[in-house]
């Protein structure tokens, strides 16, 4: 996939790291994409792109998520 930006001053200075970064870190918080496609979109290691996530405080466990962990742990460890 190729992406074209409009020369724009307002984009001077900005690495191309960066742009796939911030993109990344965007499609991620929107629901749009994985962590590990995340990761690689922004040519990091899943755990390096963890840490980003939590430097920019988007979770990456949702509630609803812990929820449904629970509820496969009540399954297969009934009292």
């Amino acid at each position: 996939m190729t992406l074209t930006l409009p020369d724009d001053p307002a984009l001077d200075g900005l690495a191309e790291s960066d742009i796939r970064l911030d993109l990344a870190c965007a499609l991620f918080a929107g629901g749009r994409i994985s962590r590990s496609v995340g990761a690689r979109m922004a040519g990091m290691e899943r755990f390096d792109f963890d840490a980003e996530l939590v430097r920019r405080k988007i979770p990456s466990f949702t509630e609803e998520m812990l929820e449904e962990d629970l509820a496969t742990l009540r399954k297969l460890f009934p009292k």
